[in-house]
């Protein structure tokens, strides 16, 4: 078994294929209008479904905005420097709402924005490789 993709609900495709784009360099992978159940599902990622896991956005065309409940988390996404990536969301108009450091209780670097129907996606800073000797 592999995990394909996460699925989240989107108010404005377009907008948030930008954000997801542009902002945190995925790309378009595919994309596919239902007209018969008014959705489109548009396909994006860091790589080829075949080999990465990657994100469905599904636009139900009769539906602009959709409540987050208080089940969902976030999204996580591994990144070289988490203070670096939060410098490059807000340069392109993007939101950070936890800026990169220390976790509590931790070492490890993280930090939070947010996409725009509001969805958490977390930056992990990738963690030094140490060899056996340090």
């Amino acid at each position: 078994m592999r995990m394909l993709h996460t699925m989240l609900r989107v108010g404005d495709l377009d907008k948030s294929i930008d954000f997801y784009i542009n902002v945190l360099g995925m790309k378009l992978l595919r994309r596919s209008d239902y007209p018969d159940g008014k959705f489109t599902l548009a396909f994006v990622g860091y790589g080829d479904e075949s080999d990465t896991t990657v994100l469905e956005l599904t636009h139900n065309w009769d539906t602009g905005s959709y409540d987050l409940g208080s089940g969902y988390g976030h999204i996580a996404i591994e990144v070289e420097d988490a203070y670096a990536a939060c410098d490059a969301v807000k340069q392109k108009g993007g939101t950070v709402t936890r800026e990169a450091g220390p976790m509590k209780h931790g070492k490890t670097v993280i930090a939070f924005v947010t996409d725009p129907d509001g969805y958490k996606i977390e930056f992990i800073q990738k963690k030094e490789q140490y060899n056996a000797a340090d």
